[in-house]
């Protein structure tokens, strides 16, 4: 039997076969991306579907247009004006999940062996969604204040005359560093783009999860030539297993990104689109938000904390003021893939750093999970980690 030549590139999510082995209630994990099972709206969920079902019982178990529901992406033209973001109905679209958005983004982008513009490291769900496309990357390293933009210049020019489409960024409490790009930084990568002609991906699953420091607006905001695509996610403020997104982009783009969209899956499911309706027309959202970070927050503070308290010197880590994730750099010497088997001896989990970067680094490096373990198994997990550390350093 023989596959096309694209599942060559195609591989199996670190994370999702990670999330296997830590299915062992005795493993504290800090290695999936996930929400706290406690931050869904487990009755209100419940009142709300059963409201559906009276108000729009047919119309919600019947296919919906490819677009999305209508009263739906209005909410969300209303809720991404004050996030400073102005768009019509025919620059939205509702998807199933922002994962779908990467998808549909490299669909319509990508020929084979394009290159495509990542942080380093980057989300490795969306390395996931591109390489079925074949694409080659170009890294770019970050700092505490995102992308550095003097190397994107720079290697933009030196690829200037290859086939370059996207920049793809997570600029908010990024997946997996934790870190934001700075209001100077989203300033800079919008001239950078349009300079070299390219499209901004911009993936923003995390800016509502803010526990501390002044909030940046979305380069969307700030973008006045039509370059940026747009994704949210209902999965961190609402359910992940609803699947729910939507992305923003011009009308042009739309234009295929629907073409794309029916080919994949015809329409986003159409009751659970109901479903956030209700939750963003009652103002449900904006009741359940303050809850989520407030429970966020405590779980980072204890992780921060813990980190201090454990972590031999010559480790360091980042201190995202939002999000779900922090990033632990050791000594070089030490291979946190190496290290992962003894850590699942002591029964805890991350996931390894390599696994985000193109460049073939990240060895020294760990993404580590705050929002899913509960408060009291953090310290002991981190604990559990350090004993592994500095058993290795000697």
């Amino acid at each position: 039997m023989e596959y096309a030549d694209r599942t060559k590139k195609m591989k199996a999510s670190e994370i999702r076969e990670l999330l296997k082995i830590t299915q062992n209630p005795e493993i504290i994990s800090f290695a999936g991306g996930l929400p706290s099972p406690h931050s869904f709206p487990v009755k209100m969920i419940e009142k709300i579907t059963d409201s559906v079902l009276e108000r729009h019982g047919a119309q919600a178990l019947q296919y919906g247009p490819t677009e999305g529901l209508k009263e739906l992406r209005e909410l969300l033209i209303k809720r991404m004006k004050k996030k400073g973001i102005k768009c019509e109905m025919d620059e939205i679209i509702i998807t199933t999940g922002s994962q779908q958005v990467l998808d549909l983004t490299a669909k319509i982008f990508f020929n084979v062996g394009d290159y495509l513009i990542v942080e380093c490291p980057t989300y490795l769900g969306a390395l996931a969604a591109f390489n079925a496309y074949q694409p080659n990357y170009i890294p770019v390293s970050m700092d505490d204040d995102g992308m550095k933009m003097d190397e994107l210049e720079r290697k933009l020019e030196e690829n200037k005359n290859k086939p370059l489409d996207i920049i793809y960024t997570v600029p908010t409490f990024q997946n997996p560093s934790g870190v934001t790009m700075s209001l100077e930084r989203r300033k800079r990568i919008l001239k950078i783009a349009k300079k070299y002609k390219l499209i901004i991906l911009e993936d923003d699953p995390y800016s509502e999860l803010r526990y501390s420091g002044r909030s940046v607006p979305p380069i969307k905001s700030l973008d006045k030539d039509g370059i940026v695509i747009y994704t949210g996610t209902f999965s961190k403020i609402l359910s992940p297993g609803f699947r729910l997104g939507w992305l923003i982009a011009n009308k042009e783009i739309i234009k295929k990104m629907i073409i794309a969209k029916q080919g994949a899956d015809l329409c986003t499911n159409t009751f659970v689109e109901w479903i956030a309706e209700e939750y963003l027309r009652y103002g449900l959202v904006d009741k359940q938000i303050p809850k989520i970070r407030k429970m966020y927050k405590k779980k980072r503070d204890i992780m921060l904390k813990a980190l201090e308290k454990y972590f031999p010197k010559g480790t360091k880590w980042t201190k995202p003021d939002g999000g779900m994730f922090l990033w632990v750099t050791l000594p070089g010497h030490l291979d946190t893939k190496e290290m992962f088997q003894e850590a699942i001896k002591e029964k805890v989990a991350y996931v390894h750093g390599a696994a985000f970067c193109v460049d073939g680094k990240g060895h020294d490096s760990m993404r580590l999970n705050f929002s899913n373990a509960e408060d009291n198994k953090i310290d002991v997990g981190i604990k559990r980690l350090a004993k592994i550390i500095k058993k290795l350093m000697k």
